[in-house]
């Protein structure tokens, strides 16, 4: 009963032409560049401006706008770049991929590129089924969290610790991949706070908090697969947002067809529009957030299980 199968084999027999959309989008490893030399960029002058002396009374607070506003928005991206290099949609080479992984979370404190592959390629596998779709709730949280306004406002807050906790609880053991992305990723980290000081280090962290947590980009989140109406497991967001974090609102297509990469998505819903214009989908992720917030039917327990 898992939807996008059923749908991919619908929409290959209404519309072959398709697969002429399969491939990878080259251009993304310039984003890569860009944004991570951006934001290590932005760490090394918070750290040395902190190191002179010369702060001010307003230095911190400007140091936290950026990070949520500029940082933040780099976290996404960066997660935006690691799921295209987990579909090996950046480079023909699956070894270049999972590098572009490795690279992208430089701009990362923590190593996540390579423990995502093997997560969510497993959540595509078996998206919905409990004890395999590592993307789903644990129990817990959904006994503990519920409807409840505060709850789901600390549980937003903690999703950071959420992916990891989740991912520990399916105990499997890491990969080869997985140990050169702690190594990289701790060796990026002395050196971060060699040349950035304990402050870029802290500009660093913060923006990863918020990127993952209070950012509206970070509602994608809870929009991709919350059940906002029965019936339907996984929602598209076609809001503006969109052509900034490489349209990774376009969930639904993404699903249908993880051959395609995020330049060729919308291509994708123009080319069948009678499989996309049936199903509901989002134009806010503010208001998603809002929403998941305040009404007390929504919370972890609104994921389909099977």
């Amino acid at each position: 009963d898992e939807p996008h199968i059923k749908r991919r084999h619908a929409m290959l027999a209404a519309h072959p032409d398709i697969k002429t959309l399969y491939g990878i989008e080259p251009s993304t490893k310039y984003v890569i560049a860009t944004i991570v030399s951006v934001q290590l960029a932005l760490a090394y002058y918070f750290g040395q401006v902190w190191s002179t002396g010369q702060t001010g009374k307003g230095f911190m607070l400007a140091l936290i706008v950026c990070a949520f506003v500029i940082g933040g928005t780099i976290t996404q991206l960066i997660g935006v770049i690691i799921h295209e290099a987990t579909h090996g949609l950046i480079f023909e080479s699956p070894i270049m991929n999972k590098i572009a992984g490795i690279v992208s979370n430089l701009a990362l404190p923590v190593p996540i590129a390579q423990s995502f592959r093997r997560y969510h390629l497993e959540h595509h596998a078996f998206q919905g089924v409990v004890g395999k779709d590592p993307d789903l709730p644990l129990d817990f949280e959904v006994k503990l969290i519920k409807g409840n306004t505060f709850a789901k406002i600390i549980f937003i807050t903690l999703y950071p610790v959420m992916y990891v906790v989740r991912g520990l609880a399916m105990q499997k053991a890491p990969s080869d991949w997985e140990y050169i992305n702690v190594v990289t990723t701790v060796v990026a980290d002395v050196l971060i706070w060699r040349f950035c000081g304990p402050i870029g280090f802290f500009y660093m962290f913060l923006s990863l908090w918020f990127g993952y947590s209070f950012h509206p980009a970070a509602a994608h989140f809870i929009q991709e697969h919350f059940t906002f109406a029965d019936g339907q497991e996984t929602y598209s967001y076609y809001g503006g947002l969109n052509k900034l974090f490489l349209n990774i609102g376009y969930h639904n297509e993404h699903h249908d067809f993880t051959k395609i990469p995020w330049s060729k998505l919308p291509t994708l819903k123009a080319m069948a529009p009678e499989f996309y214009d049936t199903l509901l989908f989002h134009d806010s992720w503010m208001r998603v957030h809002w929403d998941f917030i305040f009404n007390s039917d929504l919370g972890p327990q609104s994921r389909v299980g099977r």
